[in-house]
């Protein structure tokens, strides 16, 4: 299984957490359906668990709600480096889940989070390409909108940085470039309904500072403060339980890879959805008042071609 549901009295702290009202849900959610339908330049979007995903990332705000699918749909045009030919059957996608693993784990802790471990299996990798990488990233994000099915109280990264050497962070800088992080991060924090409450460092080397330096200026203040280094596997253990880490971090949850393949699986599986989710991305010819540029979106200097939806 990929992903473990939480239980009734988890589920009970999670709702209060996620702000949802059991007796206001289902109006909320008539709401959203009603205002999307209303939106010219939106795509048609009947998928109710997906919307419901967004309700509670966003603690049942409708006005933030709004805000978040709207960046969603307008990324997915804007962005097809990330959202067009998303087959996980292609050899890119199944290279990337080979040497780069990054699973959300089965289990849950006592808090209700989702703990998503990354790491690098080879230091050699960058073929493919990171845009592959991010393209499979966010192809995950996509299936925990419909899979997190009574949601989680938000999500918890273990960054693997063992093979973060002096040579390899060399060698691959010029790869994530400024612009690519930026554009990746803008995705995730403003287009999907996450709530990072954790990010935890483990196996540091020399250049992880010189690494976290590099991204901290694309992420948001309050993310910057969740940054936790942990010296070794016992440091990280006091925060997470050993029952949901993989048998490398000390764990009972079995080997990483094996976790990791089972999401390669599931996104199989969804291979025909993911081709049908092609279309389903913002008209900037249709939306009122003036089109969304790609500036508007990324604030990338010299970037000002408006964005053309087929």
């Amino acid at each position: 299984m990929t992903l473990v549901q939480p239980n009734l009295a988890m589920q009970e702290m999670i709702r209060v957490e996620l702000n949802e009202d059991v007796q206001t849900r289902e109006k909320d959610l008539e709401h959203i359906k009603e205002w999307l339908k209303r939106q010219p330049h939106l795509p048609q979007f009947e998928d109710d668990q997906r919307i419901m995903t967004f309700l509670r990332g966003c603690k049942f705000s409708l006005e933030k709600t709004k805000r978040k699918l709207d960046f969603y749909f307008t990324m997915r045009a804007a962005v097809p480096e990330f959202f067009s030919n998303r087959d996980p059957t292609r050899k890119e996608i199944k290279d990337v889940m080979e040497i780069f693993h990054f699973p959300p784990l089965p289990g849950l802790p006592p808090n209700g989070r989702r703990v998503i471990v990354m790491r690098l299996t080879e230091p050699k990798l960058i073929e493919p390409s990171v845009t592959e990488a991010m393209k499979a990233v966010l192809m995950i994000g996509d299936i925990r909108l419909k899979e997190e099915l009574t949601g989680v109280a938000g999500d918890v990264y273990i960054f693997d940085a063992a093979i973060a050497t002096p040579a390899n962070f060399a060698a691959h800088i010029s790869k994530f470039t400024p612009a690519l992080i930026k554009k990746f991060l803008v995705c995730v924090q403003e287009g999907y309904p996450v709530k990072l409450k954790e990010v935890h460092v483990i196996n540091t080397t020399p250049v992880v500072d010189t690494i976290i330096n590099f991204v901290k200026p694309f992420l948001k203040e309050k993310i910057k403060n969740r940054i936790h280094i942990h010296p070794d596997l016992e440091s990280l253990h006091k925060q997470i339980p050993k029952e949901i880490l993989p048998t490398e971090y000390g764990g009972e949850a079995g080997p990483i890879a094996a976790i990791n393949d089972k999401w390669l699986e599931k996104m199989i599986s969804y291979k025909e959805w993911f081709a049908e989710q092609e279309n389903i991305k913002a008209d900037e010819s249709k939306r009122p008042g003036k089109p969304k540029t790609y500036d508007d979106l990324f604030g990338m200097e010299g970037s000002f071609k408006q964005l053309t939806i087929d």
